[in-house]
């Protein structure tokens, strides 16, 4: 988890299935073991389950190739090798005691109060002037750790970054791991840095591919989302089950798709 890239990247000792550098630990903070920090401290008892974007039943295995595939931009690994068999008795063990198909506290991503307006890119260039680029530079591209196996500070846009429709290019998905996790070593779950609207839009800029552009999924014959019912909110690309277009899909007011889901009898999925 915490090596990933030295392992199994570009230039891994074992095998060179990510296609960058970023390490699992990246985006599941220390580990996966940081609450509300995309975590896992569920993950093994509640897989096998169902996800949308592929609208199927993934074990545990194959969801952990999905993220080799999209934000790591890679091939997914034999599910029965070393490295994958060891990253499952590591969620196990880290979710000792945890009810098979049980919640437990912290285990999800942060709860967010939506603001009346769009996300503002332009506002969130601002912060991340003021409060990211220390960490990740001004083009955006990370710090890499200094043996150059992975990063302290993974690149938030780039060749080198997650894909676009992956997890954290949605905007409100990654506005929930900002908030309770950057600044690092300045936010915590306990006592957000910035407030929910600055990391909506701050993630909204980090997240605007007309000017930070990122890898496109490699497979484009495989259809995210084949059942529009079961795409997030803040997706970026349609076809939708509402009314509403792809820019307020990714950038809201998200208020109104919310009450028309509620309105309609349709899941409403962040």
């Amino acid at each position: 988890m915490v090596n990933t890239s030295y392992y199994i990247g570009p230039e891994g000792k074992i095998s060179h299935n990510l296609g960058n550098k970023i390490n699992c630990t990246d985006c599941h903070l220390d580990a996966g073991s940081r609450p509300y920090a995309f975590n896992f401290f569920s993950s093994h008892a509640r897989y096998p389950q169902y996800r949308g974007r592929e609208n199927e039943v993934l074990t545990l295995a194959q969801r952990v190739n999905n993220c080799i595939m999209r934000p790591s931009n890679g091939t997914p690994l034999p599910l029965d090798c070393k490295e994958m068999v060891a990253m499952l008795c590591y969620m196990k063990w880290l979710g000792t005691g945890t009810q098979v198909g049980k919640h437990v506290a912290g285990d999800e991503t942060a709860e967010l109060e939506y603001p009346d307006r769009a996300a503002d890119p332009e506002k969130g260039a601002l912060i991340f002037q003021q409060n990211c680029v220390v960490c990740h530079g001004a083009d955006g591209s990370g710090k890499m750790r200094p043996d150059s196996e992975g990063y302290l500070y993974p690149p938030l846009w780039g060749r080198w970054s997650y894909q676009r429709g992956s997890s954290p290019s949605r905007v409100l998905k990654l506005a929930r791991f900002i908030k309770v996790s950057m600044p690092d070593k300045k936010a915590t779950w306990q006592k957000p840095f910035l407030t929910d609207e600055q990391a909506i839009d701050v993630a909204a800029f980090i997240n605007d591919e007309d000017i930070h552009p990122r890898p496109e999924k490699k497979d484009k014959t495989i259809p995210d989302y084949p059942d529009p019912k079961a795409k997030a909110i803040d997706y970026e690309m349609g076809p939708y089950v509402d009314t509403f277009s792809e820019k307020q899909h990714k950038y809201g007011p998200y208020k109104p798709i919310i009450q028309y889901h509620k309105d309609h009898n349709l899941p409403i999925i962040f």
